[in-house]
This record gives structure tokens, sequence and C-alpha cells, in this order.
């Protein structure tokens, strides 16, 4: 059983606005399209990829986000759990960053905190090991997927 499957009766509730703040942000990085992305940031957000230090201030997170955005290719995101409490939205997710042939998928938990429509406290939380090792998956695959159309 995938993990979208194992909760079904959630997949059925409406989404809260700050739910659907955190989803159109979140679309917006999937087309790399930082401006959309970042017009959806209050002046003051933070953003953090625990344990690194924070971004502090719309300005910082967008040269973050352009700088990791320009260094790939391509960046997908695989809902599998979010919920909202207030302002407050946890997702749970598996990113997908892409350089080239190479995809890196690895597990993702997100705090947001919106207030007014604008994303205050972005955090994400992954394994330092599983996103390596995802690079080194997503590269073997490549490479076997290379020699497997030069035959």
């Amino acid at each position: 059983m995938s993990t979208t499957d194992a909760t079904p009766a959630a997949a059925t509730l409406p989404d809260t606005p700050e739910m659907e703040v955190v989803r159109t942000f979140l679309g917006h990085l999937e087309r790399l399209d930082v401006d959309a992305a970042v017009a959806l940031l209050a002046d003051d957000a933070v953003y953090q990829n625990v344990p690194l230090p924070a971004d502090r201030g719309r300005p910082a997170v967008e040269r973050t986000l352009r700088r990791m955005m320009g260094a790939g290719s391509g960046f997908a995101v695989v809902h599998h759990n979010m919920a909202a409490h207030g302002p407050v939205v946890l997702t749970e997710r598996t990113d997908i960053l892409s350089i080239g042939r190479v995809d890196a998928a690895f597990w993702v938990c997100g705090t947001f905190e919106v207030h007014d429509g604008r994303i205050t406290l972005w955090r994400d939380r992954f394994d330092w090991v599983d996103f390596t090792l995802a690079w080194f998956r997503g590269g073997a695959k490549a490479l076997l997927a290379g020699a497997g159309a030069r035959r």
C-alpha cells in the first residue's frame, strides 16, 4: 500500500485557504516560476532547511530560491499528506530535484505558516543521508537508462 493510499479519507477533506497558498506556492516552484512563488511570501518571511541557517526576509529567501532553481533543471513535488491548524500547514511529501537526466527523490516534512494569504515561515526537514543517497540512486538510474539506450 502506498502512503497516498494509507489515508484516503484525508484526501476528501477540503483544503483550508492556508493549504491552498502552500499548494500554489509549491506549484509555482514546480514550474520554476520563482517570481510567482516569491509573490506569495511575506516581507519578513523565514525559510530554513534544518539544520542550515535560516534565510530571513523576502530578499534573502528569493536569493536562495533563485540559486536553487537555477542550479537544477527541474523540481517536482509528490504530496503524501497535508494538514492545517489555523495558520500552520504541515506537509509530508517527496521532493524530486533534477539536474539534467538525474532525478533525486527524497522525503521531506515541511512546516509553513500562512498569514493574510502570505507565507511567513517555511521550514523543511529531511534526512541528509537520504538526500545524498537520492543523488547516487538518481545517477545510477540515469547511467543505466543511458546504457540501455545505446544498445
